[in-house]
């Protein structure tokens, strides 16, 4: 890609050091403990605020850094840490990504509030899956009717990362079902609003530390402010799409392709943790009087996965300075940099466990953790199926189906 160099400012790698030691000290200490307890990390989540890790600060000034590196880097070492504390810590990101679609007023009033202070953490989620609308988003049937200056929604979402114990919720609705995705807009649930309430809290197979359940809507009424953008924004775009004029997808939509390397960056970080294991592992481990880092199936074994974590980090950068510096994704590179992530981050955990054999399906070593932990990555934000599907559309110029 013309431009794009992947070398990091000596700004993007204080970062680097300083959230590395953050995950080496305190997150990777607590994995397999709040893996085991399926429970959200707060004591963890409170040490990321007070090092200014879990803030808003923190996170506005990575994803506006000059390369576009800061937020993948720093995730890669909170997810190398541990995936599900990870989540635990990053998952109010992405309500906080969609949330940056609107007003100013919106921004100022919500975005403090997804996090609130080093002394009282909140959460945000963002509530766009449903139960028969995952990768299908333009099944979504939760409704969003206009009742004078208010809107009711109702509806069940699923899957929510932090659904039914964020402080915010964003949640995207459809105002025109007839329009598809193009006649959905997303809205800012306050805290506190009568009829939204926690469903289903789901047991997972991995990503424990992070908590995942439904979210039921029931004619949740909120103020004509709370949608995100503004009325004048959407006005403008329906009436575009209802005569026939192109216009652009609504703001949760466009953010997925965007944030799309950030994800990928996560599954880095599981990847490397394995790989690094398994390579540590493979050096002291002596069988048949030598190390079996020395026997060539391992070594080549090993050789395959650095290469494939290197390869995997490197689309990650590119699409993220990409998406920074203004570049169109011609060919969905950010999709490109997701699927071979997750991709990546699935067969090296699961080589990882090969290689240390029966001592790494057990819970002795993190590995098989990292195993269980990395398979999200291949269906949250986007399928591997759907990223295959907007790579091929992109890169045929044609309506594949």
């Amino acid at each position: 890609m013309s431009g794009f160099c992947p070398e990091l400012s000596d700004d993007v790698k204080q970062v680097r050091d300083w959230v590395h030691e953050f995950a080496r000290d305190v997150i990777r200490p607590a994995g397999a403990e709040w893996d085991e307890r399926e429970e959200t990390p707060w004591p963890v989540i409170q040490e990321a605020a007070k090092a200014g890790l879990y803030s808003l600060d923190f996170f506005a000034t990575q994803w506006l850094e000059e390369s576009g590196l800061g937020l993948p880097v720093a995730f890669e070492e909170i997810f190398w840490g541990d995936a599900g504390i990870g989540l635990s810590i990053v998952g109010t990101g992405l309500a906080a990504a969609v949330s940056a679609n609107g007003t100013p007023e919106q921004m100022g009033e919500w975005l403090p509030q997804m996090f609130g202070t080093e002394n009282d953490v909140k959460l945000g989620a963002f509530c766009a899956s449903e139960p028969d609308a995952g990768s299908d988003v333009g099944a979504i049937r939760t409704r969003a009717v206009r009742d004078g200056g208010d809107w009711i929604l109702n509806g069940v979402k699923t899957w929510a990362t932090n659904g039914g114990i964020a402080n915010v919720h964003i949640v995207v609705a459809a105002v025109d079902p007839e329009l598809g995705t193009r006649g959905q807009a997303s809205f800012i649930i306050p805290p506190g609003t009568p009829g939204l309430s926690m469903g289903q809290k789901f047991r997972k197979h991995g990503i424990r530390a992070s908590h995942t359940a439904e979210v039921v809507l029931d004619d949740v009424r909120v103020p004509g402010s709370c949608l995100l953008g503004g009325p004048e924004k959407l006005e403008a775009r329906l009436a575009r799409v209802r005569n026939g004029e192109r216009a652009g997808e609504q703001a949760a939509l466009r953010t997925f392709e965007t944030t799309r390397p950030a994800v990928a960056a996560m599954a880095v970080g599981v990847a490397r943790a394995a790989f690094e294991h398994a390579r540590d592992y493979a050096r002291e481990r002596e069988q048949f009087g030598r190390r079996i880092a020395e026997n060539q199936a391992v070594a080549f074994l090993l050789a395959d996965m650095a290469t494939r974590v290197d390869i995997a980090r490197f689309m990650t950068w590119r699409a993220a300075w990409m998406a920074r510096n203004g570049r169109r994704f011609e060919q969905a590179e950010g999709s490109m940099s997701k699927l071979v992530a997750s991709e990546t981050a699935v067969w090296v955990t699961e080589q990882a466990i090969q290689i240390l054999g029966g001592a790494g399906y057990t819970r002795e070593h993190p590995v098989e953790r990292f195993h269980r932990d990395a398979k999200i990555f291949t269906i949250f934000e986007g399928t591997s199926e759907i990223q295959r599907l907007i790579i091929g559309r992109a890169v045929t110029g044609l309506p594949v189906r």
